[in-house]
């Protein structure tokens, strides 16, 4: 359950998915979305872990963190949050079984104009699902905290989030986010983008090639490509990927597993 479905390594940003078991709408209930996040705390305050962004779906996750280099800090933040939730679900509903897919799913991310374009897309995540018309409309998503005047319980740290995106201050950034989601709003351009919950890196070439150096023999199989982008805003940078090459073992594991091939929003 703590386990990441593609090789982590420390010091970078990364966008992790976490999809309920067999798809199931195991997180339908606020209740249930507001222990997700109450666990999500008490891994902030137990191990340290950096918060940069997160949406809470009916059946998945999205998480962005900063990986500041502690050995750990994200897999076992993943384990109690997940653990704690698949644990109270069973216990409450007199369930057994498992509750979450084995593994999350983990992409690196460049920091400033991909974080950012990684920040928004998990924003629009429930837009794009067509439950809402707007990110301030959904409570479990951290546009509702970003934009939030409460001191305690606050999940995001929003002064190393500044610092990544290259912004002065937090009221900056207020301004920033509402500017970029009217931008994506307008435009129309809330698609599923592949390229955040199927990728190892998403980023410019050089960042993407680095991940694939650090990887060494673990990239044996992936290649840097460009990536399938419908649109590519005025001031959007165009992004690359580190993935599986074509008509390696992927496909097949996509049929057999569902794991990486998972409709994530």
């Amino acid at each position: 359950m703590g386990r990441a479905k593609l090789h982590h390594i420390p010091g970078y940003a990364w966008h992790l998915t976490h999809r309920c078991h067999d798809r199931a709408f195991l997180l339908k209930f606020a209740r249930d979305k507001g222990r997700w996040l109450h666990w999500l705390f008490e891994a902030k305050k137990r191990y340290g872990l950096v918060i940069l962004g997160y949406t809470v779906t009916s059946n998945h996750i999205h998480l962005l963190v900063y990986d500041t280099g502690r050995e750990q800090v994200i897999p076992r933040s993943i384990l109690l949050t997940a653990s704690r939730t698949g644990r109270e679900y069973n216990m409450r509903k007199v369930r057994s079984g498992a509750f979450w897919e084995d593994h999350y799913h983990a992409t690196a991310v460049e920091t400033k104009t991909h974080l950012r374009q990684g920040l928004i897309y998990v924003e629009l995540n429930m837009v794009r699902a067509g439950i809402v018309d707007h990110p301030r409309e959904w409570p479990f998503g951290s546009y509702a905290e970003i934009f939030s005047s409460r001191q305690r319980y606050r999940l995001l740290d929003t002064a190393i989030l500044v610092q990544l995106l290259g912004i002065g201050s937090r009221e900056l950034l207020k301004s920033a986010y509402d500017s970029w989601i009217r931008e994506k709003l307008s435009r129309g351009a809330i698609e599923r983008e592949p390229k955040w919950t199927e990728s190892i890196a998403v980023g410019g070439e050089r960042f993407v090639v680095e991940i694939k150096e650090r990887l060494g023999l673990r990239a044996v199989s992936r290649e840097v490509a460009r990536a399938d982008e419908r649109e590519v805003g005025a001031e959007e940078s165009a992004s690359f990927v580190l993935r599986e090459r074509e008509g390696s073992y992927k496909g097949v594991f996509r049929r057999k597993k569902g794991v990486l091939g998972n409709r994530l929003q």
